[in-house]
């Protein structure tokens, strides 16, 4: 299942409020809380990534994954975590909305 437009960077903020992650354990962690539905690419990633750094939603460390390579770590800011809570509730809404619109009965004639 492709990803709604804006959503990945809230994603990808939910994986890292569980601990500092390498970007292959973000997409990992993202198919799997979704069983399987959310296919996220390489380049899709690095790109979010890169746009949070900018914007200091996270930073970055390199470090040795359990297989012993090196790999950046990507950790969620302070800034990050505020982003986190507000673009969660907004998404929230916006879901329950579109869920009440599209569950909607038609009127029987």
């Amino acid at each position: 299942m492709a990803l709604l437009k804006g959503t990945l960077d809230v994603l990808v903020l939910k994986a890292l409020s569980w601990g500092p992650m390498h970007g292959f354990e973000i997409i990992s962690w993202l198919e799997d809380r979704s069983a399987g539905y959310l296919a996220v690419g390489d380049a899709a990633l690095l790109q979010a990534l890169h746009r949070m750094e900018e914007r200091k939603l996270i930073v970055a460390e390199w470090g040795m994954t359990k297989n012993g390579r090196r790999a950046r770590y990507y950790e969620m800011t302070t800034a990050g975590r505020a982003h986190l809570r507000a673009e969660s509730k907004a998404l929230t809404e916006h879901v329950a909305a579109l869920t009440t619109i599209l569950s909607a009965r038609t009127a029987t004639r």
